[in-house]
């Protein structure tokens, strides 16, 4: 009865997920009532009673462009108008094979792994006109990593095959296993990672090992920390004043967070100071706030960039409804040069979204302390000879549905 139960949940989330995409992709934010289609005029930037831009609301996107381009746009810049209606259909006709036989073998770890959040907490914008939101390099790809990072990657990349290499992810042959083989467990499960454990991804540039020996293990996401600056999703409540702009970052699954700006000439905190999310000052330049970003834990991470991560940030109020936001990105250690995103973000409605919910995620940590709990029973079990040995048992990056898109083939993510 609880797995029918369970089964029908998931259906019925699959289900939502795919009639609010398409929705979504017929009616833009902003229609106005009675012209289904047809967006409201905005009007003019407002301004604070210092004369500065208000940047004053809340704010998230309406539509879905990705970070960079894919190939098989490379000298492609925009979508037309059926390009972007072509894609929505494709969208949701992967999501709504979601659920079924097809997608995933019931049961399996990659059926557990990604089924979760594919199919409850994901969920689907329509096609934005870009084809990327990066705007430097020309090409809208990431730029080439040093040869430094690459090899740092390489290292914990080897690491993470190793203790993949006695799960079914390496003996099926899964494409979280790419470059490995399948084996006996590997007597590195008892090394310390070559470096510190940021994603549980494989392939993120922050590594996943499949282990629990303590939450170190287990990455940013699952401990509640993945909340990155720059951010380029979620929502973000702006509170301004004439001497400071503070923003509530909602992102994930509550894994919410406050950034206050000081708009000041003076210089940044000293750099033993290392925070999680940098240290940010702002100025004014004409009607576009300007912060500079630096100062980043070294434990800190957006795409693979740490300590060394600098960003100049450009929040420039458009219109009533839209901020243009615009980041230029620079790690000498980890990229060849710099680049800049950029993506529009539209107001959302201050009466609808009047009441507000402290951003959480796993409340109190049950979760971390289950998935420990869990890892040690385990291997006592094992110990008894009641249980399979742990190392065969995939417990981080096992291949599950990202985004509720397959790695590969008819049913991968399309704006890949």
């Amino acid at each position: 009865m609880r797995r029918r139960f369970l089964e029908a949940l998931g259906v019925a989330a699959v289900i939502m997920a795919v009639v609010l995409l398409l929705k979504s992709a017929r009616a833009p934010v902003g229609a106005q009532a009675g012209q289904p289609g047809t967006a409201a005029k905005a009007g003019p930037a407002p301004t604070t009673p210092s004369g500065d831009p208000d940047l004053q609301g809340i704010w998230t996107r309406d539509s879905d462009e990705p970070l960079q381009r894919p190939a098989k746009y490379a000298s492609k810049e925009t979508f037309t108008d059926e390009e972007r209606a072509a894609l929505d259909k494709q969208i949701a006709e992967i999501v709504g094979r979601e659920a079924s036989e097809e997608r995933r073998q019931r049961g399996t770890e990659q059926d557990v792994g990604g089924a979760y959040n594919a199919a409850v907490f994901t969920s689907h914008l329509r096609t934005g006109r870009r084809t990327s939101m990066i705007i430097d390099p020309p090409d809208g790809r990431i730029p080439a990593i040093t040869a430094e990072e690459q090899k740092k990657r390489n290292e914990l990349r080897e690491y993470s095959l190793a203790l993949l290499q006695a799960t079914d992810v390496c003996k099926n042959k899964l494409p979280a296993c790419a470059g490995g083989k399948y084996g006996p467990p590997s007597p590195r499960r008892a090394e310390t990672p070559p470096y510190y454990i940021m994603n549980a991804v494989v392939g993120s540039g922050g590594g996943a090992i499949s282990r629990s020996d303590g939450p170190e293990d287990r990455g940013h996401g699952e401990r509640c920390m993945a909340a990155a600056l720059p951010d380029f999703g979620g929502f973000r409540r702006i509170v301004q004043s004439r001497d400071q702009v503070s923003m509530l970052y909602d992102v994930g699954q509550g894994q919410g967070w406050i950034r206050v700006i000081p708009i000041t000439q003076a210089p940044h905190v000293a750099k033993n100071v290392r925070l999680w999310w940098g240290d940010s000052r702002g100025r004014w330049e004409g009607k576009t706030l300007v912060v500079d970003v630096t100062n980043f834990s070294p434990k800190s991470n957006f795409q693979g960039s740490h300590e060394n991560l600098h960003l100049v940030e450009r929040w420039e109020r458009l219109d009533s409804e839209t901020i243009k936001y615009t980041v230029t990105i620079e790690d000498a250690t980890v990229w060849t040069k710099p680049w800049t995103v950029t993506h529009e973000l539209k107001k959302q409605k201050d009466e609808d979204n009047r009441i507000y919910s402290e951003p959480r995620c796993h409340e109190g940590n049950y979760g971390m302390a289950g998935l420990l709990v869990g890892a040690r029973e385990l291997e006592r079990a094992f110990a008894a000879g009641r249980g399979p040995n742990p190392a065969t048992q995939c417990l981080g990056g096992c291949g599950g549905f990202a985004g509720g898109f397959a790695d590969e083939g008819a049913d991968a993510n399309p704006l890949r």
